[in-house]
């Protein structure tokens, strides 16, 4: 018995550029691009594109008469079952191009939502796509559901014997959703919980954290994968990390940190997506430092870099320190970007990976020594500076006191350096 393959959707993608519309809300051959590969990315094939240039958006159908009837006849010729808008719809346009093409309509929001829900995998992944597939389904009740208009209330063209006291089918759904949208958000506060315990007790631990953030595809997991030895599936698609990944790395020895993955961004990214995911993404405020990976290859790097940029200031992480790695650079051929806070590396050979490391160790630990002290059981209470200030590693207790050994900072190591045996100050030239 042969194997039945799934059938993979054939869709036509649409955009608009018009002139009233905010640049960064237009449709461009680049976005276009993008809106193919999540496609791909979705499981579909793209067999046709087309970007409609008018000054403003047509308030019933978005995109005009005439484009609707070109893209009927290559829905028809190309036997499509899906039209995928690069812009947003409001539910009534999308209600109006389902009617007039014939075929499921989604946008660009609705595509995204979609590969989300395909790629979480942890209860608190499918939890947030859920959340955000309900806030972007609340909006477009009236549009969608053809049955949800029918009035089971007095008034308008209800059958005969339904009409008296009583709620819309719609409205009733609508409190439904609404209830669904608050204990979904109420388990979502429970998750932050967690990880707010979870985030005191690595405080606690003196267990740095340093956050993989980047545009989609830039290459965070291949880098996790190549600082860390892990072998997490790093494919070239969009969107294939949505949980957070976490694994350790060690810096040097005595400095051990987690590198947590993080979910890509993207340009048009629906504003309550972010708010779904801030149980994920609010890692980065608490980051110590922000690896921001940048595809060098991509010759949309630089807008590329600036949408994350943008994304990491609204999620209040803007005052993180955070590393510049320009990834693949192996595949560029222009002048390499250089800096204090600039890497270069290529995480699928591991060229570079030794200097990334390097920098990091520089902006966690700077100044901060590895000392052996001696402590008598009298000053015991130099103990506990240690557990709260330091990193201690050991402390061992012996007849004649303790000795701890532990990683200092700058701030502490004036005050611990007196158990130090046999420590001098070093002269300054002036003082031979």
């Amino acid at each position: 018995m042969e194997a039945t393959e799934t059938k993979r959707e054939r869709a036509i993608l649409a955009g608009l550029s018009a002139a009233s519309m905010d640049e960064r809300e237009r449709s461009t051959e680049v976005s276009m691009e993008e809106l193919r590969a999540l496609v791909e990315t979705a499981g579909g094939d793209t067999v046709a594109m087309l970007i409609q240039n008018r000054p403003a958006p047509e308030p019933r159908s978005f995109i005009g008469d005439g484009k609707i009837r070109e893209m009927k006849e290559l829905i028809e010729a190309e036997a499509c079952d899906l039209a995928v808008f690069d812009n947003e719809l409001s539910p009534s346009q999308m209600r109006v191009l389902s009617e007039e093409l014939g075929v499921k309509v989604l946008d660009r929001s609705g595509l995204i939502l979609d590969i989300f829900a395909q790629r979480a995998q942890t209860r608190e992944g499918k939890l947030q796509v859920e959340l955000a597939q309900y806030k972007y389904l609340l909006p477009r009740l009236t549009g969608m559901w053809t049955h949800l208009v029918r009035q089971t209330a007095s008034g308008g063209s209800s059958p005969i014997g339904t009409r008296g006291p009583g709620e819309t089918q719609l409205e009733t759904d609508r409190r439904h959703i609404r209830r669904k949208i608050q204990k979904l958000e109420e388990e979502l506060a429970a998750v932050r919980k967690v990880r707010g315990t979870q985030r005191r007790r690595r405080e606690k631990n003196a267990m740095p954290v340093v956050a993989l953030v980047g545009y989609t595809n830039a290459g965070k997991s291949t880098l996790l994968n190549c600082l860390t030895g892990s072998d997490i599936p790093a494919n070239d698609r969009l969107f294939d990390t949505l949980d957070t990944t976490t694994r350790r790395l060690r810096i040097d020895e005595s400095t051990e940190v987690l590198l947590s993955d993080t979910v890509g961004f993207i340009r048009k990214l629906p504003t309550h997506l972010i708010e779904a995911f801030k149980a994920t993404l609010e890692e980065l405020r608490y980051a110590d430092v922000l690896l921001h990976v940048i595809d060098i290859s991509s010759p949309e790097w630089e807008e590329q870099a600036r949408i994350v940029d943008e994304l990491i200031r609204q999620l209040g992480a803007e005052g993180t320190p955070c590393l510049r790695v320009y990834n693949k650079c192996d595949a560029y051929f222009g002048i390499l970007p250089h800096g204090e806070d600039v890497v270069c590396i290529s995480a699928k050979s591991g060229e570079g990976a030794d200097v990334l490391v390097r920098k990091l160790s520089g902006l966690l630990d700077p100044g901060r020594r590895r000392v052996t002290l001696r402590i008598p059981y009298a000053e015991a209470g130099v103990l506990d500076a240690l557990n709260r200030e330091a990193k201690l590693l050991r402390a061992d207790y012996g007849d004649e006191g303790i000795e701890a050994e532990a990683v200092v900072p700058p701030a502490l190591f004036g005050r611990v350096k007196a158990y130090i045996p046999g420590y001098t100050e070093a002269k300054e030239d002036w003082e031979d």
